[in-house]
């Protein structure tokens, strides 16, 4: 699954051309496109999709989300590691149906 994830920018660069930002996501830091956003400043929050930021967002709807996300393991399957994910689920298959 994909989802848009509200992330707030720490800090905005420019790289060969393309306005980029290092956002957090709960914890989770990543590399941003800012193309769709290019007035977006550090400190602000956006939704984020594959990669591109796509609208702003109030600090307290940020916050709303990404605890929602939280509480419902979204992050984690957004954002984790996927070959730990991958041994974990082939770990639980692998067990008798009455320990999993």
């Amino acid at each position: 699954m994909c989802l848009a994830v509200p992330g707030k920018v720490l800090e905005i660069e420019e790289r060969d051309g393309t306005k980029m930002a290092t956002v957090d996501f709960g914890g989770v830091v990543k590399e941003v496109c800012l193309e769709y956003l290019p007035d977006l400043r550090v400190g602000e929050y956006a939704i984020v999709h594959v990669g591109f930021a796509l609208q702003r967002l109030d600090e307290e709807s940020a916050r709303q989300t990404l605890a929602l996300f939280g509480n419902l393991g979204l992050l984690e399957e957004e954002f984790g590691d996927p070959w730990q994910q991958a041994a974990a689920e082939a770990g639980a298959q692998s067990r008798p149906e009455g320990e999993r």
